[in-house]
């Protein structure tokens, strides 16, 4: 394979088993690392390797961390949630929150895809592991129920409603979306949309919906989005991608039709490129003119890459 899909290859033991341990207990011990997040960015250094806090350096009265799991040299692993504190300079939001005890005054606070591609898989893994974690306790801090605040339970993973009457339990969640490949013969479909950079085109994608299997969603989105009629549908790989919480799941497919009618509210544009086009694209920010191929770090990235050079 060209590269290998990034996100993926999660290292830690997860220790289910270990989440039903009083979690002060379980993450107070001297083998501890904990990553924070704040507003969606993680901390890092001038190398641009992650920063983390040990178990004396976390907030406390804060919410406790998550617990992660372990991983093969004994360290336990967990993330906590920063956003609530203010930037350190109100005028720029982006800068990221004041001092924190454990984190050099230099770190910054990035998104995990400006600086993913450039990690161990392992370790953009744990990230992305600790990112949708994140994600997933700050939308559900009320019960979707009744709508009573919610409180943590086995390590972060579940919330329980604290009204006694409903005492509905949450558990971490991912919205399922197929992302695709439409090939015909020599050619592939690709699209892009508005907002993205200038130039990116990728493949297409969409959630899938209640009552539907893969397959019908798959076929779903193409027409819906670029009017093509699609007939085989090929599994190849799936994608954990908690931006914000999402697992892409990967096919080819392959068009029985080749008019495009593009969906303007859902794409600005698509259009067949030839296999031998596609080596010659750039890549986002490259500065040049010309057609760029989705970010390195994206199952849409590999779908097109297996396929350009594949055998046959």
């Amino acid at each position: 394979m060209p590269h290998a899909l990034h996100y993926t290859g999660q290292p830690l033991d997860r220790a289910d088993h270990l989440r039903e341990e009083d979690i002060r207990t379980l993450l107070s011990g001297e083998r501890l690392r904990v990553l924070p997040v704040w507003r969606g960015r993680h901390a890092v250094g001038p190398d641009r390797m992650p920063l983390w806090r040990t178990a004396a350096e976390t907030d406390a009265g804060a919410e406790a961390p998550v617990f992660l799991g372990r991983d093969a040299a004994g360290i336990t692993w967990a993330t906590e949630d920063l956003s609530a504190r203010p930037p350190a300079d109100p005028d720029d939001r982006d800068r990221g929150p004041g001092p924190l005890a454990g984190l050099e005054a230099s770190a910054q606070w990035l998104d995990l895809r400006s600086f993913g591609v450039t990690l161990p898989a392992a370790l953009a893994a744990t990230l992305a592991y600790a990112r949708g974690m994140i994600f997933w306790h700050a939308s559900h801090r009320f019960c979707g129920r009744c709508g009573a605040p919610t409180e943590v339970g086995r390590g972060g993973h579940i919330r329980l409603c604290t009204n006694t009457d409903c005492a509905a339990p949450s558990f971490p969640r991912t919205d399922p979306a197929v992302i695709m490949l439409v090939t015909a013969g020599e050619h592939c479909l690709l699209g892009r949309q508005a907002q993205w950079p200038e130039g990116m085109v990728s493949t297409l994608a969409g959630f899938v919906e209640p009552g539907e299997t893969l397959e019908e969603a798959v076929a779903r989105e193409v027409m819906e989005e670029a009017g093509i009629r699609v007939g085989a549908v090929t599994y190849r790989a799936s994608q954990p991608w908690p931006f914000p919480s999402s697992l892409m799941l990967g096919f080819w497919a392959t068009a029985e039709t080749t008019a495009i009618t593009v969906d303007e509210r859902e794409l600005a544009h698509a259009a067949w490129f030839r296999r031998d086009e596609l080596a010659a694209m750039g890549e986002v920010g490259d500065g040049a003119p010309g057609w760029k191929l989705p970010r390195r770090d994206s199952i849409s990235r590999w779908l097109i890459e297996t396929w350009r050079t594949r055998e046959g």
